[in-house]
């Protein structure tokens, strides 16, 4: 049975950009081994128990989100005893690098997957692109993506305006489109917003027999710090590696949002754009008699006075 360790991941939050570069080294060179992959990526590997985590993150996403300045990998070490497998990047690269593709034959070749029970990929957005993508490497992995990318090749994308000056990287070889990686999955899950209309159309391109699409109504885009904020995203990696996340788990899970305020301010301003009164009535007053939410305290004091108006 994996065992927790408590003592991971260490606190690297106070260090400088060059300290913490170099903390991370030897986190993996004691632990496992760290590569570094051209200019703008490194793969660190923490060796702890039979599941892997494969998650893909970019170095100023570490920064913003981790308290400890550490890869979302090493918090499931620490809580989990797994070991992870963590492909940074310094920006948002799509992790489109023949560095990168090489690393990845290598792993392939070397049988490096197969020394694990079982093989789980995570991303969120260009990161959850990539965990597709490089999930063909591990036939029979598991593959958790936030809002991805399917590809920013402008002639299947042409649609997506967002990231008009990175179509210049190369989506058409090796690697490229991610719906057609994840065909040699266990299972995929991809989470996205329906309202988020570009990160919708890009969740329809996933529609595979082996694939999950999850809604999540109003939670926007910023799934992966949202689900951070909420603690669900240990439990929801943890689900996908024992097959127990399904439309009625995840809706368990999601029950969370309740309690959080910037879904509810979302789901707050779609009613009032809808003009549903009513139903913004009886949000505000539940969120008032359980909360201290002083916006929605003055926004069910201006519809009770509608109402009372002849």
């Amino acid at each position: 049975m994996q065992q927790a360790n408590h003592n991971f991941p260490p606190d690297l939050s106070g260090l400088s950009r060059t300290e913490w570069l170099t903390s991370l080294r030897k986190i993996g060179n004691d632990t496992g081994f760290s590569e570094p992959l051209g200019r703008a990526h490194a793969a660190i590997f923490v060796e702890d128990g039979d599941t892997l985590l494969v998650n893909f993150e970019t170095m100023p996403g570490i920064e913003a989100l981790s308290p400890t300045r550490t890869p979302f990998g090493f918090e499931m070490t620490g809580a989990l005893g797994w070991s992870s497998l963590s492909i940074l990047a310094h920006r948002d690269t799509w992790f489109r690098d023949p560095k990168i593709f090489a690393f990845f034959d290598q792993l392939q070749d070397d049988g490096f997957f197969d020394d694990f029970e079982r093989v789980i990929f995570y991303g969120a957005g260009p990161c959850g692109y990539a965990a597709g993508a490089y999930s063909v490497t591990s036939p029979g992995a598991r593959v958790l993506m936030l809002q991805p990318q399917a590809t920013l090749d402008p002639r299947v994308t042409e649609w997506d305006e967002r990231f008009a000056e990175l179509r210049r990287l190369n989506f058409t070889s090796r690697y490229g489109y991610a719906p057609d990686m994840i065909d040699a999955a266990h299972h995929a899950y991809v989470l996205y917003d329906p309202h988020e209309r570009l990160d919708a159309m890009h969740s329809a391109l996933f529609e595979k027999r082996n694939v999950t699409r999850l809604r999540m109504p109003f939670m926007g885009g910023a799934l992966q710090s949202d689900l951070m904020a909420l603690d669900l995203l240990p439990s929801l990696i943890q689900a996908v590696a024992e097959d127990r996340l399904n439309t009625f788990s995840f809706a368990q899970m999601m029950r969370a949002r309740r309690d959080h305020p910037p879904y509810l301010r979302k789901l707050l301003a779609k009613l009032d754009a809808d003009e549903r009164k009513e139903l913004a009535r009886m949000l505000c007053s539940n969120v008032v008699a359980r909360m201290h939410a002083p916006r929605f305290r003055r926004r069910l004091a201006e519809l009770e006075a509608e109402d009372d108006q002849p």
